[in-house]
């Protein structure tokens, strides 16, 4: 049987993930106390015996109960034989306050203080889980799309899993610089196809756009360079821990310079599957 236990920050997409495990024949639980969780286990393992479900979920959070318990039933499930999986979602503090704004629900753990003072709180409890999971996916920079992509690769394609996700995002600067990037990298300096009156309304994404400005020695060194240090950086990254990474590539506008080299970089990095990846444009449509 295969018990995968579905934690993380609230907030951070763990209904999505139990809906993803439920719609690939998982038989999922949300919110199962604590103390019955070897129960369940127990009475899982026996129909996976005897030819039911092979497959479980189950979420376990602050609305669980007290989370200091935790520890004790993951031994109980060691010594009984069961082995399980911890998926632990995580999200930054930003994203998850826009999160609740927008949604207008209470923090679990706000106790009538600030949202910001409940996830802290939250965090530092579930500090232990986190050191104690298999998986840890950051969805700060995840659409819905994304984070079932990642988990069907980690649970239905059963690839192997590195923690560390990236994200290519490009931006313009007139726009602001992205508050979520980790490496920021100006591309204003190579030739600009604003000023090419066929190529103006078009993006990076038109193949022309991307000839006009690929056609040029500067901007062939620069790749080079760029994808080089990239691929030194990122496995150092997870050697470290690192799980995500923003890497942002921004021009004047977010059209036509960074659209182009960000899609460079994501073709370079998408050779190397022991990360994930996804290409993202900011300003493009604006």
């Amino acid at each position: 049987m295969r018990l995968v236990i579905v934690t993380g920050m609230s907030g951070s997409g763990k209904n999505t993930a139990l809906k993803f495990f439920e719609d690939n024949g998982y038989y999922c639980v949300d919110n199962l106390p604590i103390p019955l969780i070897v129960t369940f286990a127990e009475f899982a393992t026996e129909q996976s015996e005897k030819g039911g479900r092979d497959k479980v979920a189950l979420s376990v959070d602050i609305r669980s109960g007290h989370l200091d318990e935790v520890g004790e039933v993951l031994n109980t499930l060691t010594d009984k034989g069961v082995k399980y999986e911890i998926l632990f979602l995580e999200t930054g503090d930003s994203t998850l306050i826009k999160r609740y704004k927008e949604t207008r629900r209470n923090h679990p753990m706000n106790e009538q203080k600030s949202i910001i003072h409940g996830i802290h709180k939250e965090r530092e409890e579930l500090t232990f889980l986190k050191e104690k999971a298999d998986c840890i996916i950051d969805t700060s920079n995840l659409l819905v799309r994304d984070l079932r992509m990642e988990l069907e690769k980690i649970y239905i394609q059963n690839k192997d899993f590195k923690n560390l996700f990236v994200t290519i995002l490009s931006f313009g600067f007139k726009h602001g610089i992205p508050s979520d990037c980790d490496l920021v990298f100006d591309v204003r300096f190579l030739p600009n196809p604003y000023y090419e009156t066929e190529l103006r309304e078009k993006t990076g994404n038109d193949k022309e756009v991307r000839d006009f400005v690929l056609d040029s020695e500067v901007t062939t060194e620069f790749l080079d360079k760029l994808c080089s240090m990239m691929k030194f950086l990122i496995p150092n990254y997870i050697k470290e821990g690192k799980n995500q990474l923003v890497i942002g590539i921004g021009c004047t506008g977010g059209h036509h310079r960074s659209v182009t080299i960000a899609r460079k970089l994501f073709e370079e990095l998408s050779e190397c599957d022991e990360y994930g990846l996804k290409l993202s444009h900011r300003d493009i449509n604006r």
